[in-house]
């Protein structure tokens, strides 16, 4: 059982991705033949309604991998620098 995952995430199960590979929201690398990937990803990503509820878990989990709610790991690293600095 994934400790971070609670009852009031039911999100997970109304994610686009619920049916899609999870190999494409983890890239190799988000250069070269990953970038195709990330692009997937984000595409995806782009066409869920749960997609902010999926980024909000990834920050507070501190996810460090993979495309989460049309993010890379290095936007949400930017993402929460903004976060300490406005808090």
């Amino acid at each position: 059982m994934n400790l971070l995952y609670h009852e009031s995430e039911d999100w997970v199960d109304r994610a686009a991705c619920h049916s899609v590979d999870p190999e494409v929201f983890f890239p190799v690398s988000p250069d070269g033949p990953g970038a195709m990937d990330v692009r997937r990803a984000k595409a995806v990503c782009g066409r869920c309604r749960v997609s902010a509820e999926c980024l909000d878990w990834a920050l507070r989990a501190g996810e460090a991998d993979g495309v989460w709610g049309g993010t890379t790991p290095e936007e949400r690293r930017y993402l929460r620098r903004d976060l300490l600095r406005a808090g």
